[in-house]
């Protein structure tokens, strides 16, 4: 079993060493590490992937319709249940996050067969099937509900060409479906967010309050003390989608939690959280805001700054409160220049202009540099933002849902891996990165950013299922593989993320892979091309150590596709 974990790297993920000692293997110890291991991997098999790229207008059918209704009804919809725990509570298996992998196999089997069955008969109402998929609640809003919204995808269309037309283009409200708002489907309309009043919204406050605390814990146990300052990424989608889950997280840590209006769920203002209630010291926090999130959002900038001030002045009878150290005059929210988006990053790591983590800095910082206050009024303050990045100890994205993941956009290596390469460049050592992950809002989890890197590697990136998927896709396809490539090149120059064994696989599937090859060769050569390229520039900027046969691998790609595109 070992030999198996070391074989498939397993051991690198879960930081586990050959088991010391007069008893080895044998000892008791290992089969506690054998049961981490079990849970590990049923993390990794109960992952969802997209099973391909949407096209506009076309709903999903078959073995795809299927998939995406079973992903939707893993968390309770409104005022549905969740079909995993319906079906778990008749099968009397307990709670589904809690089950063993042969569980676990047992129960999405059982909540497929019944999917199955509905779809079969075109997903009529159970009770009028009488084929072994009982009456139940969550299956009768799927097939009632749903399915037919999945099916007016195609509506998609019409809105195109109503809108192009000047016409009305009936609205509806945004979310995540896969995070208990199926409500926003179906899709083709004109989306609205959520009423910035009230950000965050009290579910919010519970997620953050648990994203916080998981933070804290996790330093704890690991530096034996709480961190004074945390930088943390806040994006405006992920607000509209949570209902604020990042700004709440940044109140907690402050120790200071909103009052909401009576009625309208509005937040009306702010109180102190004790300290003796606060149980820890206050927690400083440098927000580096999206462009979008400042110009969505700007009365939040106002509670942030009330908050601050609060914490500041707080009389924590003799405990350590660091926000109070810095002072209540210090920014502490910044982001691109009025009128501006982006960190700048991108275009620097694909110019290739840049030697070190000086340079990331340099343009991370000139690009965040303007401090927003009261009013969403914003100033130049560069040095300000480069004196807190050098101060933060911990850096922190969250995400929450599972329709996307760290290396699908460029967007998460440029505002959290431009924070951690900054921090490090700017301070000298290397900050925590961590990733929170509320896909689950009843149970928030925070994660090493390499740990989630290793997941996602593992789940999606090598996952045969998916790059299968991609093919159908053709050009589109072969482009999402070398976006990958490239934004796994970026978080790692930003963050130190990938172990060489990463690189590795990659090279292996998306080049050495002789089937491949001829995929690109009929759909994208410039893609091959470009996968081998970044991969050996990574080498070059020692980013890994190749094997011979990688780096042979690489260089005859690099060959084998200009060939490619000279037969074009």
């Amino acid at each position: 079993m070992w030999d198996a974990l070391v074989q498939a790297e397993i051991h690198r993920d879960l930081g586990l060493a050959v088991p010391a000692g007069e008893g080895g293997f044998h000892d008791p110890a290992f089969d506690d590490v054998l049961v981490d291991v079990d849970g590990y991997l049923c993390e990794l098999k109960d992952a969802q992937i997209r099973g391909g790229l949407h096209v506009l207008g076309r709903p999903p059918t078959g073995r795809a319709e299927l998939d995406m209704v079973a992903a939707i009804t893993r968390l309770p919809q409104g005022g549905v249940g969740s079909l995993r725990a319906e079906v778990a509570d008749a099968l009397g298996l307990g709670e589904p996050d809690s089950l063993s992998r042969t569980d676990l196999d047992a129960l999405e089997a059982e909540c497929l067969r019944r999917l199955e069955i509905c779809q079969r008969h075109r997903w009529d109402h159970p009770s009028a099937v009488g084929d072994g998929a009982p009456d139940t609640p969550v299956l009768a809003w799927v097939c009632a509900r749903l399915a037919p919204a999945l099916a007016a995808t195609t509506a998609e269309i019409d809105s195109v060409l109503a809108a192009l037309a000047g016409h009305f283009v009936s609205p509806g409200p945004s979310g995540a479906p896969t995070r208990g708002m199926a409500n926003v489907l179906p899709t083709g309309r004109n989306f609205y967010a959520l009423d910035p009043r009230a950000v965050p919204s009290r579910l919010a406050w519970d997620v953050g309050v648990q994203l916080a605390d998981r933070v804290l814990e996790r330093h704890l146990a690991e530096e034996g003390r709480y961190p004074a300052s945390v930088g943390l990424v806040v994006w405006g989608t992920s607000a509209m989608r949570t209902g604020g889950d990042d700004i709440a997280e940044a109140l907690a840590l402050l120790g200071v939690r909103p009052r909401w209006a009576e009625g309208s769920g509005r937040v009306e203002g702010l109180e102190l959280i004790g300290a003796a209630e606060l149980g820890r010291p206050r927690v400083d926090v440098t927000l580096r805001v999206s462009g979008f999130f400042r110009d969505a959002f700007p009365h939040v900038l106002d509670l942030l700054e009330g908050a601050v001030r609060l914490a500041a002045t707080a009389s924590d009878g003799g405990a350590d409160n660091p926000v109070a150290r810095v002072g209540a005059d210090e920014p502490r929210v910044f982001g691109p220049k009025p009128g501006a988006y982006g960190s700048g990053i991108l275009a620097l790591l694909e110019s290739g202009d840049w030697r070190d983590d000086a340079d990331l800095a340099s343009v991370y910082v000139a690009w965040g540099g303007w401090a927003y206050g009261a009013g969403g009024a914003a100033r130049p303050a560069e040095d300000v933002f480069a004196q807190r990045l050098a101060r933060i100890e911990i850096a922190i994205k969250n995400q929450d849902n599972r329709e996307h993941d760290i290396f699908d956009s460029d967007d998460y290596l440029q505002d959290h891996g431009g924070m951690v390469a900054a921090a490090r460049a700017l301070s000298g050592r290397q900050p925590k990165a961590w990733f929170g992950d509320s896909a689950n809002p009843a149970r928030p989890r925070v994660r090493s950013l390499a740990e989630e890197a290793a997941r996602v590697v593992r789940t999606r990136v090598l996952n045969p299922k998916w790059l299968a998927a991609m093919e159908n896709h053709g050009y589109k396809g072969a482009f999402e593989m070398a976006a990958t490539v490239d934004y796994l090149f970026g978080y790692d120059a930003t963050a130190d993320v990938l172990e060489d064994w990463m690189y590795e696989r990659v090279t292996e599937a998306y080049v050495g892979d002789a089937a491949r090859r001829k995929f690109f060769a009929q759909s994208n050569p410039w893609a091959l091309r470009a996968i081998a390229e970044r991969l050996l520039e990574a080498v070059e900027r020692g980013l890994w150590e190749p094997s011979a046969e990688a780096l042979t691998t690489l260089r005859s790609a690099i060959l084998e596709g200009e060939g490619m595109e000279e037969d074009r």
